[in-house]
């Protein structure tokens, strides 16, 4: 698939290297200096290159939105249309000094997305890990059990394109329904966060669901 990524961040960059090593062809854009996304292409390899977000999105089959939430309005601008693609958002709509959550409750950072980006099929995933944990679960990718991880989206080929991104990274995807559903899986992410960078321990933190049969 051709996978553009909008945020050169932490996640933009390592969920974009392990798209292009699993043999996507990505386009990294929207930084602040072009040479940093020459540099993230040219440490993900041959598949990868540097455009704009324009660029990243013309051609793409997906789009990944991976930028701070106060940016949304600005790389969505420099995009253009995102009609037909399936736009998958790891953004946690935060404060602008990620003190709290700005959209909460009754809504979501994903649902908000999907508003502004008329005709994209929006999934939320890839939002509820820490980076640190992807190329750890990416180079054990074939053993088993993988760690679970959340997904929603009101459309279905949407959550199969997802869902086999997924896999592919090394995770087991788990639908969590309809795209309502952001409405938990965003605060999910805050306990998430706290467990990986406020305990002391490693980062590189993955969950796991497991379901019992219940005996009498």
């Amino acid at each position: 698939m051709r996978i553009g990524i909008l945020g050169s961040g932490l996640i933009g960059g390592k969920l974009g290297t392990l798209f292009a090593r699993a043999g996507h062809r990505v386009v990294f854009a929207y930084a602040r200096t072009p040479g940093k996304l020459a540099r993230l292409a040219r440490r993900a390899g041959a598949h990868a290159h540097a455009g704009t977000p324009a660029e990243a999105v013309r051609d793409a089959d997906v789009v990944l939105i991976a930028v701070p939430w106060w940016r949304v309005n600005d790389v969505l601008k420099q995009a253009g249309d995102l009609s037909g693609k399936v736009l998958i958002t790891c953004m946690l709509p935060m404060s602008t000094g990620d003190g709290r959550l700005v959209i909460g409750r009754t809504g979501s950072g994903a649902e908000a997305l999907a508003h502004r980006a008329r005709g994209a099929k929006v999934v939320s995933a890839f939002g509820t890990i820490p980076s640190e944990v992807l190329f750890a679960v990416y180079a054990r990718r074939k053993r088993r059990p993988r760690p679970d991880l959340l997904y929603c989206s009101d459309d279905a080929r949407a959550k199969r394109v997802a869902a086999r991104l997924i896999r592919q990274l090394g995770f087991k995807p788990v639908d969590a329904g309809a795209l309502r559903m952001a409405r938990y899986l965003e605060p999910f992410t805050l306990l998430i966060a706290r467990l990986a960078y406020e305990t002391g321990e490693s980062p590189a933190l993955a969950y796991r669901f497991e379901r019992f049969v219940e005996r009498s």
